[in-house]
């Protein structure tokens, strides 16, 4: 008798890729081939891209029928167009993983063991990153004063990088904030969280779209 497999969403947001898009979804579809018992769709959310990222993605979601694709209208930002694309996710547990290959897709497995254990949240957490030594003490002020005015205890170095099973994204779902400060409100929530520690890689190609403006926008979102 066929074993039923678990649906699994890897929900991707990309803005100008077009350097790293393919060698991401074949990570990706090599690492879940390795995986028997789930089965997965992959959804591109591409945030109004003006290179050739579109192209690439209209090429795969026609060669294989895992990828979806969702192309904004404009450019609605990182935070609020990533949330849209969980927001799309189908399976039974979503997987958010950036375009820049910073998020090393061989860790999916072992989000996948974890959560096959029980654990509804699973997150990558990093030991150690490329980010300059002042950038780094940025972050570490960030956590320190999330920390102290916090009522949740804040997990430190966690990007969103993580699976999430389907009741977690049912409560943001419910939410109805287009604009959420996702990793607050997953130590806010309270649900069980396994880590898998991980070393971050520098970006090898592309330029970061990542700015003071747009990191201080996102820690005033988590303030």
């Amino acid at each position: 008798m066929p074993v039923t497999k678990r649906q699994v969403s890897i929900v991707t947001n990309c803005f100008n890729e077009e350097q790293n898009i393919f060698e991401l979804y074949q990570k990706i579809k090599d690492v879940l081939a390795t995986v028997s018992w789930v089965s997965y769709e992959h959804i591109f959310i591409d945030n109004a891209s003006i290179d050739g990222t579109k192209n690439i993605l209209r090429d795969l979601a026609r060669k294989d029928s895992a990828v979806k694709v969702i192309f904004n209208s404009r450019n609605f930002g990182q935070i609020r167009s990533g949330n849209h694309g969980v927001l799309q996710a189908t399976g039974d547990a979503v997987i958010h993983v950036v375009a820049d290959l910073q998020d090393p897709p061989d860790l999916i497995p072992a989000f996948l063991e974890k959560w096959r254990e029980g654990y509804p949240v699973v997150i990558a957490q990093k030991i150690a990153t490329k980010d300059s030594w002042v950038m780094g003490q940025c972050r570490s002020l960030f956590y320190f004063l999330m920390d102290r005015i916090s009522s949740a205890p804040q997990i430190k170095n966690f990007t969103g990088f993580g699976l999430y099973d389907r009741e977690v994204i049912d409560v943001v779902r419910s939410l109805n904030d287009p604009y959420p400060y996702f990793r607050g409100l997953i130590s806010e929530f309270g649900f069980e969280v396994a880590t898998v520690p991980y070393q971050q890689p520098a970006r090898k190609r592309g330029v970061t779209t990542h700015n003071f403006y747009s990191l201080y926008d996102m820690a005033v979102l988590g303030i």
